[in-house]
């Protein structure tokens, strides 16, 4: 595979990231299994690996750091703090300070490492100060823990903010951006991946098979049933209209892709990678199949033309369902941050 620079922190990755989020509760229970899917994709030539504290309140992290022994030095270790913890505790979450510099610690026993290359922010929290949560992780950075930190999922203005509070009080900044991205996903292209570019930061896109749609498996008179279309149904239920476009663009990509002589998931991730901002696409199998499957993608290069298709098909800067997007404004959410 080629290697990309990641934004401006010098470290050189492949154009897919091993996402770990399918390995432990939340998908494949079998530890083994997962170890042998996770050196698969280091075999393969991967040398970027993805996690977070959330998936599986930590099992990925242990996977992820069994899998690595004898092998943590040629890889690219990322994961993110921000999630839930504990439902109890209000405090084992977020973007505190507090929070933050208990959590590195719990992720690095976790993960058998003494650093992480890339520490990310999991989402934006309105209720925490861009100025608590920099000057922690330039702590954890200059105490040499993390090597360097992005955000996840973050709305444009918001990281423009963060750049600006890092420069004007010394700090280190966000090197990074995590965002939803995929043919059916593209919301980002409007604004977030330009601003991206302005700051010189590397895009590592999650979920580019847009949640299993552009496997080929959610196809039009084809039931499909899954755990994550059982968690998030809003992504899944056909009844709903942002759903419907879905499917209907789905429908119209599965005949470009075997126009084009390639599989949906193929003309899927190779989109992905394509746009100039982004750096890295990941990939988060549950099996060796799927895994295996995505590998298919690494070398294939979309003509012009076919990307032309793509864009007739799902129009630049589109997110065909609003929830897809991944992160919404709580003063969407909440009735009373709308009303004196």
């Amino acid at each position: 595979m080629e290697y990309r620079s990641l934004g401006d922190t010098g470290i050189q990755v492949t154009p897919f990231c091993l996402g770990a989020m399918m390995f432990g509760a939340w998908g494949n229970t079998d530890h083994d299994d997962s170890i042998r899917i996770i050196h698969r994709a280091l075999d393969a030539g991967i040398n970027f690996v993805d996690t977070a504290d959330v998936y599986s309140r930590g099992e990925s992290e242990e996977i992820v750091g069994k899998a690595l022994k004898g092998r943590r030095d040629s890889v690219v270790l990322a994961t993110k703090v921000h999630g839930v913890m504990d439902d109890d505790d209000p405090n084992m979450r977020g973007n505190s300070r507090r929070w933050i510099v208990r959590e590195v610690e719990n992720s690095l026993r976790r993960l058998q490492t003494d650093w992480i290359d890339l520490y990310q922010i999991h989402r934006w929290d309105p209720e925490t100060s861009h100025d608590e949560t920099l000057g922690a992780l330039t702590e954890l950075q200059r105490a040499g823990k993390i090597r360097a930190f992005g955000s996840s999922t973050f709305p444009a203005h918001a990281i423009v903010e963060a750049q600006w509070i890092a420069k004007e009080r010394g700090l280190s900044r966000y090197l990074t951006e995590q965002p939803p991205y995929s043919l059916l996903v593209r919301g980002i292209e409007s604004d977030l991946l330009p601003v991206c570019e302005q700051y010189a930061m590397g895009v590592l896109s999650w979920s580019p098979l847009a949640g299993g749609w552009l496997t080929g498996r959610i196809r039009r008179g084809e039931t499909f049933t899954s755990s994550r279309a059982e968690r998030i149904p809003a992504r899944y239920d056909l009844s709903l209209l942002g759903n419907q476009r879905k499917l209907d663009a789905v429908e119209q990509l599965v005949q470009l892709a075997e126009g084009s002589g390639l599989t949906l998931i193929q003309l899927a991730l190779a989109f992905a990678v394509a746009h100039r901002a982004v750096t890295s696409a990941i990939i988060g199998p549950r099996t060796m199949e799927q895994l295996e499957d995505q590998l298919t993608a690494a070398e294939i290069v979309l003509a012009p033309d076919v990307l032309d298709r793509i864009d007739a098909i799902v129009p630049p800067g589109t997110t065909l369902n609003p929830v897809d997007a991944g992160w919404r404004p709580p003063w969407l959410e909440r009735a009373v941050l709308r009303r004196r």
